[in-house]
């Protein structure tokens, strides 16, 4: 009986076995079939199926897309590969997240510090008066550096293309050649004869109305999403027509010859503002992979050389502008403000679009007050003429990146 047992389980066994082959031949038999019809099948019969791995997407035949059960008989090379691609894009996917994070970070912090930019000059201001002698370190050559550095800073956002389209229409140029130096000497006279200034401040109110734009209007310029290189192309105009404007308006309206170094102002024009711009639009187009990661630092460059500017100006005249008081800070504040608005609407109103006005309005606004500082000290014989200057300095530089914060908020329509 045991011997009869033991034969019919080994009988047994051996027909499992079969079996077991049998069904294995079957189910390769299938899987091969299926593969072979799927190869030659056309497209439109093919549906994207979600493997359970992940989220990773292949395409099989209809007709097992049907069934969940079918879905597990993707080859096992497929899914290696697929596994093995899904988890390099998750190591890469990783890294990314981890760099965004970071670059988000920071770009949210620049953001806040860039329109926050009127808080920083005022807390530049106040140090400077309290204690000038905080900003003793910052000489005359850092001075140039960091007006150069706030030009490289634009320099590096702009292509030759930009000035090549803004030469097209020189009317924009045109427009704001003629506020600067037409408008502006006349609103300062007006300004300084309605609040009663003796002939001294008066000069230097004048002196403040004729001279070129400002370099910072490049900065506050692209702060308020203007045309920088438009921009740049008025700063550049007026500062080298402020060789022969300057001189001209201060004898006309003063009756006094203020000289100037025509050959000094065309070599710091071209070290202060031409060459860095030259500069960083060459790095643009020769170097874009190194522009493109260094691009978001530009407006923080900025920021903190115009600040640096302010204080080091202010710092200079500390007592005089605390002795000026309101009779003459009003007067300045208004010659850039309604300096501003002025140079916002007006070309507006002629047909001028957003973009290219609210650039005009900047680069009106905004006079190179340090410039001015620096005139008033070398070709007028009364100190109180500089006073002007150095105030402006301050309201100017409010001034302007008042108007850019506000722009930067306010949405640009369409073809403007």
């Amino acid at each position: 009986n045991i011997l009869v047992h033991q034969h019919q389980q080994s009988l047994s066994n051996t027909i499992n076995q079969q079996q077991l082959k049998t069904m294995r031949v079957q189910t390769a038999a299938f899987l091969l079939i299926t593969s072979t019809a799927y190869g030659f099948a056309p497209a439109a019969v093919r549906t994207p199926v979600i493997h359970n791995i992940g989220n990773a997407v292949s395409f099989q035949p209809a007709a097992l897309a049907l069934s969940d059960k079918r879905r597990s008989t993707v080859s096992m090379d497929m899914a290696k590969s697929s596994t093995m691609q899904m988890s390099s894009e998750a190591a890469d996917s990783g890294e990314k997240s981890l760099g965004s994070k970071i670059f988000d970070m920071y770009t949210k912090t620049a953001n806040v510090a860039t329109t926050l930019f009127p808080l920083w000059t005022v807390l530049f201001t106040a140090l400077a008066l309290k204690r000038p002698s905080t900003f003793d370190f910052f000489t005359t050559e850092y001075f140039t550096a960091a007006l150069a550095a706030l030009m490289l800073s634009m320099g590096i956002t702009l292509t030759p293309d930009d000035f090549v389209a803004v030469a097209s229409e020189p009317s924009s140029v045109l427009m704001q050649f003629a506020l600067c130096y037409g408008m502006m000497p006349a609103l300062a006279f007006g300004l300084g004869r309605a609040f009663g200034l003796d002939a001294g401040l008066l000069a230097g109110m004048v002196l403040v109305g004729s001279i070129n734009g400002g370099q910072a209007s490049n900065l506050c310029t692209y702060i308020a999403k203007g045309n920088v290189a438009l921009s740049v192309l008025m700063t550049t105009a007026t500062t080298v027509g402020a060789i022969f404007m300057t001189p001209f308006l201060c004898k006309t309206m003063l009756g006094t010859v203020v000289p100037v170094d025509a050959a000094g102002i065309a070599k710091s024009t071209c070290q202060v503002v031409l060459a860095p711009i030259a500069i960083g639009m060459s790095a643009n187009k020769f170097f874009p992979k190194f522009v493109k990661a260094i691009l978001p630092f530009a407006p923080v460059v900025g920021v903190v050389s115009t600040c640096l500017l302010v204080a080091s100006a202010v710092a200079q005249v500390a007592e005089p502008i605390l002795n000026a008081g309101i009779s003459l800070q009003l007067p300045v504040l208004l010659l850039h403000l309604i300096g501003g608005l002025v140079g916002y609407w007006l070309p507006k109103l002629t047909g001028f679009g957003e973009v290219k006005s609210r650039t005009m309005a900047i680069e009106t606004s905004m006079k190179s007050s340090a410039f001015g500082f620096l005139l008033a000290k070398l070709h007028f014989g009364d100190y109180i003429a500089r006073v002007p200057s150095a105030v402006s300095v301050v309201w100017m530089a409010l001034t302007g990146s008042f108007l850019a914060v506000v722009w930067r908020y306010i949405p640009v329509k369409d073809g403007e």
